[in-house]
């Protein structure tokens, strides 16, 4: 009886190893933040099990993953890293894109600094400001977006000695809504999104004056159907509606 008893909790014990190593371990862009938390919850409302989230820059979960990181999905803020991923051979395939991205600039409310459109009033907006916060351009791509723009517009000589560099999007949003910076460069859907916009006011970059932010995900080689079922999710109507919602355009 013992050795049954025994046998039968070594077969549970297995069996529960191998479905925590199921867990599908996601890896998001932090500009996709406040969308994504929406998505996962309709997809988890549709019987599925619970996932493991990551937020963070593009670049950081690229190195993680080359470096054999356990995430089996990357939904990206750019197309560069993903398609690295691939050519190095971690990835299923080339995977797809599920968004386009808008660039914005954030100022705290309370620095008084408004956002108008034109060069010479960003040009203005910037010199009043004491810091501008921005992602670091070679891991975010937000971060490379917003040093385009300032190039593009001939505002970098302007900016470049008051800029602060944050690892992600998410944290650059943060340095404005916590007055770090009066200033900052963001993604859209972060800077609509009720948390943030009650604190800041926001401007949309012309799309021209940046190269587009097309958005990738990849499967990583080995993922649980959790994370293949949503990767074909991401691509569905339910998703699509709520990336809209957040000022995402759908490719």
């Amino acid at each position: 009886m013992t050795m049954r008893i025994l046998t039968l909790l070594a077969t549970c014990f297995l069996f529960t190893g191998s479905v925590f190593a199921q867990v599908a371990t996601i890896a998001v862009a932090a500009n996709m933040k406040d969308a994504f938390a929406e998505i996962a919850t309709v997809f988890k409302s549709t019987g599925r099990p619970e996932m493991r989230v990551v937020y963070g820059s593009s670049g950081n979960f690229t190195t993680q993953i080359m470096n054999g990181a356990p995430f089996n999905l990357f939904i990206a803020a750019d197309e560069h890293f993903p398609l690295e991923l691939y050519k190095n051979g971690k990835t299923v395939d080339e995977g797809s894109v599920y968004a386009i991205g808008k660039l914005a600039i954030i100022a705290k409310t309370s620095s008084g600094i408004n956002l108008l459109g034109g060069k010479t009033e960003m040009a203005q907006a910037i010199a009043r400001a004491n810091k501008v916060a921005i992602a670091k351009p070679e891991l975010a791509p937000y971060g490379r977006a917003a040093v385009q723009y300032l190039k593009t517009e001939g505002l970098w000589n302007l900016a470049k000695d008051k800029l602060v560099y944050a690892d992600n999007i998410g944290a650059a949003t943060t340095y404005v809504v916590s007055g770090a910076a009066d200033l900052g460069f963001t993604a859209s859907s972060l800077a609509k999104s009720p948390e943030i916009s009650k604190q800041t006011s926001f401007l949309l970059v012309d799309p021209k004056l940046y190269e587009p932010i097309q958005q990738r995900m990849v499967l990583i080689k080995g993922a649980p159907q959790e994370a293949v079922d949503l990767y074909r999710f991401m691509q569905g109507p339910q998703a699509k509606l709520i990336l809209q919602k957040y000022g995402y355009s759908i490719p």
